[in-house]
């Protein structure tokens, strides 16, 4: 889908149309993958209560663009003349501290919301911002996988169909662009990535790119396979990301602490490295497990993770 037209500063944040067609998701160790399937609503509900007591931080940003961590993924909050405008919402048992910091920012109301992808630590806050009056956009995928049963392979979980006032009613399935002559915001798909519905937000004046989950900052990232995800599409969404961002740049990652092109650049050769090393074994014929044993991301280990076990299954079962 080409660029859509510039919309005007009035319907900016409240424009309404028809669609167009535990914890976060961490790595986890492989003898967690041995578990049983969990019911979905012992998977969700136990996320939605180890998360339920998170503090939220507030960090300003540049312009008006201020960045909230801690209640899933990161959700960053544009405030325009007409209302608020989020990336994420988080875990929805979070409600609570997030309408706090919500107001804390300004009194205005949520008029858009935009999913990076369809994982609950993402999107489980859907259902509550819609209520509160919120049009939620993303790719067309995303609202696929919300609408049907899904199963989270690596974590053995069930994840329910969310409910309809959750689901994304403004889709695309390649680039948008959104703007009220002041602010403006690109939106990009990716190939499949950590999974096959991720999109980065770019806030062009304040020079601000919000990357989901295709830039974790200081840790191993989670590849979802079963979504559609892989360790090739990842590196390709972080060389975009890297032709997006500039010196200046602040990179907002899925998880983890805000970032810059450096660390966003560093992230891309940890993901290079850690995928050559691991195809070169597995070419050799070793297993995952004399994969593992033969320690091929010890150089990114201090930096990325001192446990790699699960992102070496990651990306073993990628090349």
């Amino acid at each position: 889908m080409a660029n859509s037209p510039a919309i005007s500063r009035r319907h900016f944040l409240a424009t309404t149309a028809a669609a167009t067609a535990a914890a976060c998701l961490h790595p986890r160790p492989l003898w967690a993958r041995q578990a049983p399937p969990q019911q979905p609503s012992d998977f969700l509900s136990k996320a939605r209560a180890a998360n339920a007591n998170n503090k939220i931080t507030t960090t300003p940003l540049r312009r008006n663009v201020t960045a909230l961590l801690g209640a899933g993924g990161n959700i960053a909050v544009l405030t325009a003349k007409e209302g608020k405008l989020l990336v994420d919402s988080g875990f929805a048992s979070c409600q609570p501290q997030l309408t706090a910091a919500l107001s804390a920012i300004n009194a205005d109301p949520i008029q858009v919301l935009i999913n990076t992808h369809w994982h609950f630590d993402h999107t489980d806050g859907n259902d509550w911002m819609h209520s509160a009056g919120a049009t939620i956009w993303a790719h067309e995928n995303t609202r696929y996988r919300m609408s049907t049963t899904q199963n989270i392979v690596a974590y053995k979980a069930i994840i329910p169909p969310s409910p309809a006032g959750a689901l994304p009613t403004i889709l695309f399935n390649s680039y948008r662009t959104l703007s009220d002559h002041t602010n403006t915001l690109k939106l990009t798909h990716y190939e499949p990535a950590h999974t096959d519905t991720d999109l980065s937000v770019h806030f062009t004046e304040a020079d601000i790119l919000h990357c989901g989950d295709t830039f974790w900052n200081g840790f191993y990232p989670f590849i979802d396979y079963s979504s559609g995800g892989n360790i090739n599409g990842m590196i390709v969404a972080t060389e975009q990301n890297l032709g997006t961002a500039g010196p200046d740049t602040i990179v907002i990652p899925g998880h983890g602490p805000i970032g810059n092109k450096a660390q966003l650049t560093e992230f891309r050769d940890m993901l290079v490295g850690a995928r050559d090393n691991i195809a070169k074994l597995k070419k050799e014929g070793k297993s995952l497990e004399e994969t593992i044993a033969a320690k091929p991301t010890a150089n990114f280990d201090e930096k990325w993770g001192k446990k790699p076990e699960a992102f070496v299954g990651y990306v073993y079962q990628g090349v």
